[in-house]
């Protein structure tokens, strides 16, 4: 290989891998989340959804996006947290219920450390394909990140 050959090449990875934290990498696309209250508590048909979406996070990964979300429930004891898609009006939005099981016998308050609940999910490239915002929802609000 000739040394314009090396040169070219040099300076291609050098241009690539600038892109990996900039606009034009698909996987970076995702911003901070931002929080919408909910007026009136939603009703879901027999699955109990966390109180509160606390934090909502997109973290690129090569086959596509991990999801992690922090939640926060009226008390200590909820379990079985996941990321369970539903419906959208519109294609371009993924949403998400933030559903969580209760405890099996009454539990303290506690503070609000002590009650946070962590859900991911993992999200494909065939997934994302045509999402430009994910929501995650509770009863009481809902986090959105969207492409930048």
């Amino acid at each position: 290989m000739g040394s314009t050959a090396r040169i070219g090449a040099v300076l291609a990875v050098v241009a690539l891998a600038g892109c990996g934290q900039s606009r034009l990498n698909p996987l970076t696309w995702f911003g901070p989340s931002s929080e919408e209250r909910i007026d009136t508590a939603r009703a879901t048909a027999g699955f109990p959804v966390v109180e509160q979406v606390v934090s909502l996070e997109a973290s690129p990964t090569p086959s596509g996006l991990i999801v992690s979300t922090v939640g926060l429930p009226t008390t200590q004891g909820f379990w079985e947290a996941e990321l369970v898609r539903v419906p959208s009006p519109d294609p371009s939005v993924l949403v998400m219920d933030f559903r969580i099981l209760p405890p099996v016998a009454p539990q303290p308050v506690g503070t609000q450390p002590s009650r946070e609940v962590v859900a991911g999910r993992m999200l494909t490239r065939q997934d994302l394909a045509g999402i430009r915002t994910i929501v995650v929802q509770g009863r009481a609000n809902r986090r959105s990140i969207g492409r930048n």
